[in-house]
C-alpha cells in the first residue's frame, strides 16, 4: 500500500484534536522553544556588536571551533538533505554528487582560505578594489553577487517549505472536494506511470495519463493538502531571520551554527534505523530498490550522474568556487591562518559524512515510496512524517527551520557587509559608524524580501541549486585568477564577467519570460524517447507481476525512459493542461548552453540528460578562462606598484595579534621582493608558491580523507547486498 500511496503513511490524516496546523502539541512546543531561544539568543549577543567589524567578521576573533562551525554550517545547510534525498530519489546513488562533487575540493580548501585570511580584507568585493586601483568592478561585484545570493536565499526558502510541508497535512476529513480530486488524480498518475514503464497504454489511458503528466511536471499533483502555503511561511520565517541577525550579527550567527551542527547531525541520521526496520532492513532495502541506483557513476539509464557528467560538475565547482563571498567573510574572521584552513577542511569533510546519510535516506524512500511519487523535492519530508514518531517531528522541524535561519543569517550579514562597504559608504562618505550599521540592519529585510519573490518563481530546489552553482563561476574564475596570475587585467574581468553573466543569467531568465519563445517549437523540442533492455535481479514487484518466481532471480527486463526537455531546466508543459492539442511552453531556466552546441549542427534531441548536463558545465566553465586569457594579453596591465603590494601581503603569514600584524605588512609593502625566493615559478607572472611541511602534510592528509569517504560511501551501499 505504501509504495502506491504514500498518503497512505502520513499520520496526520487522521488527527486528533491536539493538534496545531497538523503538528502534534508535543512537536509544535519544541519548534515553538526553538523560536523563543533563537531570538534570546541574538538578543544577548546584540550587546558585544560594537561596530561594524564585530557585526561583518566577528573582531577577527574567531577561533578554530567557531571556524569550524561556520563552515560546516554554510556547507552543510539541512536543505541539502532535501536536495540530496530528492536528487537520489530520481537518479539513484549517483544523484549525490550534487552535494558531494566538492568533496574533492576538500584539499584546495587547505590553500584558497590561506588566501581569503592574508588578503586581511572585508568583503570579496574589496579585493577587485585593492587588486586593480578602481571601484567599477568592486561595485559591479557587490550588486551582482547581491542578486546572485537571493537566489541562495529563495533556495533556502523553497527547500524549507516543500520539506515541512509534508509534516503539516490537513486531515482527510476537512480536504475541499478540489483537494479531494487533487490527491485522487495524483494516485491515478502513479498507476498509470508505473505501468507505462513496462507497457504501451492504451489510447484512453495514454492521453489520461499525458493531461497528468502535466498536472504533475506543474507540481500541482499531490498525495496529500498541506496547511503550510509558500507566502505566509516565507514571510514569517523570513522575519525570524532578519530580527535575529539584526540583533546579533555574524558573532550569533555562529552560535546558532554551532546547536546547528548538532542538530544536521542528529536529523541526518535519525531517519535511517526508523526507515530500515519498516523495509526489512538492509537485505529489504537492497531487495525493493534496483542494483543500478546504488551505482555511484549513473546507475539506471537516464541517469544524469555518469563519469563525464560528473567531471564537469568537478570543473565547474573547482573553477567556480572561490566566487562565494562566505569565503571571504568566514576566514576573513579568523584569528589566524591555521583556524581558517582547520575550520574549513573540518567543515567539509563533516559535510561529507552526513551527505552520505542523506544519499541513504533517498534509497529508502525508493523502498519505501516505489518510483512514483509526484513531488521528489518532498522526499524528505514523507519520509519524516511517514517514519518519525510525535516529538522527534519536532527535532526535525527545528533541524530544517534551524538550518534556514543559520544560513540565510549568515548570508544575510554577508550581503549586508556588501551594501554598506561597496555600495552605500563609496555613495555617502564620512558618516558615523553607527550610521552604516542601521544601514547594514535595515538591509537584511529587504535581501530576505528579494529571496522570497525569486522562491515564488523557481520551485525545483534542484534547478535552484545547478543554477547557484553555475553562478558562482561569474565571479569564481576572476577570484582565483587574481591569486595565481599578475598579468589579470581589470578590463579582461569586465570583459568577461558581462559575457558570462549574459550567457548564464540573462538569456536563460530572458527566454522563460518571453512567450513567444519559450513556447516556440524549435525551443520546446524533448529527447528522443528510449528504451532500454538488459539483465537485472528480480525486485519484490517483478515477483508480483509474473515476471519472476523469486526475489534475486537473474531476468531480462526493458524499461521505457521518457524524453525530457532539451533546453529548458525544469521541462516543458501545455499552457492549459486540460486540452492535449494546447501549445507548449518551457518551464524554468533556458539552458542556453546546450542551444549553442546545436548551433554546431549537433543532433542534441539525441543527448542524454547526462550529456545535457555535460554540455551545460563545460561550456559555463571554459568560457570564461579563455575570454580572461585573451583579453588580458590584448590589454594594458595593471601598475606595476599596485601589484608588488598586493602579492607580497598575500605571501606575508597573519601574526598572531592584530597590532603585530599591521607591522608585518609594512615591512613586506617597503620590501616587495622579500617573498620571490618561495614563487614556483622564478620571473614569470604566475604567483604560485612553493609549499612548505604545513601545505605539504595538510595536502596530503586531505586528500587520503578524500580516498577513505568513498571507500566508506562504496562500502555503506554494499551493505546487505
Amino acid at each position: 500500500m505504501w509504495r502506491d500511496n504514500p498518503v497512505a503513511m502520513l499520520p496526520s490524516t487522521q488527527l486528533p484534536a491536539m493538534h496545531f496546523f497538523g503538528l502534534h502539541w508535543i512537536d509544535a512546543s519544541i519548534l515553538f522553544l526553538y523560536i523563543i531561544a533563537v531570538l534570546f539568543i541574538g538578543k544577548v549577543l546584540a550587546h558585544g556588536v560594537k561596530g561594524e567589524s564585530d557585526f561583518f567578521l566577528g573582531g577577527r576573533s574567531l577561533g578554530k571551533w567557531f571556524q569550524f562551525f561556520l563552515s560546516f554550517g554554510n556547507m552543510t545547510d539541512p536543505g541539502q538533505a532535501t536536495t540530496t534525498s530528492s536528487s537520489v530519489y530520481k537518479q539513484g546513488a549517483g544523484g549525490a554528487w550534487l552535494a558531494l562533487i566538492t568533496l574533492f575540493l576538500t584539499p584546495y580548501y587547505w590553500f584558497i582560505n590561506v588566501w581569503f585570511r592574508r588578503v586581511r580584507l572585508t568583503t570579496m568585493a574589496d579585493l577587485f578594489a585593492d587588486r586593480f586601483g578602481r571601484r567599477f568592478l568592486a561595485t559591479l561585484y557587490a550588486i551582482t553577487t547581491i542578486l546572485m545570493a537571493v537566489v541562495g536565499i529563495a533556495g533556502g526558502n523553497v527547500v524549507a517549505l516543500k520539506t515541512l510541508q509534508p509534516m503539516m497535512v490537513k486531515e482527510a476529513s476537512a480536504w475541499t472536494p478540489e483537494e479531494r480530486q487533487m490527491v485522487s488524480d495524483s494516485k491515478e498518475f502513479s498507476v498509470l506511470r508505473k505501468q507505462r514503464q513496462f507497457a504501451q497504454l492504451d489510447t484512453a489511458a495514454a492521453a489520461r495519463y499525458e493531461v497528468l503528466k502535466d498536472y504533475y511536471d506543474r507540481g500541482q499533483l499531490q498525495p496529500y493538502v498541506t496547511y503550510l502555503k509558500p507566502v505566509p511561511f516565507y514571510l514569517v520565517s523570513s522575519m525570524l531571520v532578519a530580527v535575529f541577525v539584526m540583533l546579533g550579527g555574524l558573532k550569533a550567527s555562529a552560535v546558532v551554527d554551532a546547536v546547528q551542527a548538532i542538530l544536521v547531525i542528529v536529523i541526518s541520521v535519525m531517519l535511517i534505523p526508523f526507515g530500515l526496520s519498516h523495509i526489512g532492513g538492509l537485505q529489504g532495502l537492497h531487495a525493493k530498490v534496483p542494483e543500478g541506483m546504488f551505482n555511484l557513476f549513473g546507475g539506471e539509464l537516464g541517469s544524469e550522474y555518469t563519469w563525464y557528467s560528473i567531471g564537469a560538475l568537478l570543473l565547474i565547482q573547482l573553477v567556480g568556487i572561490a566566487g562565494s563571498q562566505a569565503g571571504m567573510t568566514i576566514a576573513g574572521s579568523a584569528k589566524n591562518e591555521y583556524a581558517a584552513r582547520i575550520g574549513a577542511v573540518t567543515g567539509g569533510f563533516s559535510k561529507r559524512f552526513v551527505t552520505i546519510a542523506w544519499a541513504f535516506c533517498g534509497l529508502i524512500a525508493i523502498a519505501l515510496f516505489g518510483p512514483n511519487l509526484a513531488d521528489p523535492d518532498q522526499t524528505w519530508g514523507l519520509l519524516t512524517n511517514a517514519l518519525l514518531p510525535v516529538g522527534l517531528i519536532g527535532i526535525m522541524i527545528i533541524g530544517i527551520l534551524g538550518g534556514k535561519l543559520a544560513t540565510l543569517g549568515a548570508g544575510s550579514v554577508v550581503l549586508a557587509g556588501l551594501v554598506v562597504k561597496n555600495l552605500y559608504e563609496p555613495l555617502f562618505p564620512g558618516k558615523s559608524e553607527r550610521h552604516y550599521m542601521v544601514v547594514a540592519r535595515l538591509t537584511v529585510p529587504v535581501v530576505l524580501a528579494l529571496g522570497i519573490g525569486v522562491g515564488l518563481y523557481l520551485n525545483s530546489v534542484i534547478a535552484l541549486l545547478k543554477f547557484a552553482i553555475v553562478l558562482l563561476v561569474v565571479w569564481g574564475v576572476p577570484i582565483t585568477m587574481i591569486f595565481i596570475w599578475r598579468r589579470l587585467t581589470e578590463t579582461a574581468v569586465r570583459v568577461q564577467v558581462i559575457a558570462t553573466l549574459v550567457l548564464i543569467a540573462v538569456i536563460p531568465w530572458g527566454v522563460s519570460f518571453i512567450p513567444s519563445l519559450a513556447r516556440s517549437e524549435a525551443l520546446t523540442v524533448m529527447t528522443y524517447e528510449q528504451s532500454v533492455t538488459g539483465p537485472t535481479h528480480a525486485k519484490a514487484d517483478d515477483v508480483a507481476a509474473g515476471r519472476a518466481t523469486r526475489v534475486g532471480e537473474m531476468i531480462t527486463k526493458t524499461k521505457l525512459i521518457e524524453p525530457v526537455s532539451v533546453y529548458f531546466e525544469e521541462g516543458v508543459v501545455r499552457v492549459n493542461p486540460k486540452d492535449l492539442h494546447s501549445p507548449r511552453t518551457g518551464k524554468g531556466l533556458f539552458r542556453v548552453e546546450v542551444w549553442l552546441v546545436s548551433c554546431l549542427g549537433l543532433d542534441v534531441r539525441a543527448f542524454s540528460p547526462a550529456m545535457l548536463m555535460t554540455t551545460r558545465y563545460v561550456v559555463d566553465a571554459l568560457v570564461p578562462i579563455l575570454i580572461l586569457i585573451v583579453v588580458s594579453l590584448l590589454t594594458s596591465p595593471t601598475e606595476r606598484t599596485r601589484l608588488d603590494r598586493f602579492y607580497v601581503r598575500l605571501k606575508t603569514p597573519v601574526a598572531p595579534t592584530l597590532e603585530e600584524d599591521a607591522k608585518w605588512v609594512e615591512e613586506s609593502y617597503k620590501n616587495p621582493s622579500r617573498f620571490d625566493d618561495r614563487k614556483l615559478f622564478r620571473n614569470t607572472n604566475w604567483e604560485m608558491t612553493k609549499w612548505d611541511r604545513q601545505d605539504t602534510l595538510g595536502f596530503l592528509g586531505c586528500c587520503a580523507l578524500v580516498g577513505f569517504i568513498l571507500i566508506f560511501f562504496k562500502v555503506v551501499l554494499s551493505l546487505g547486498a
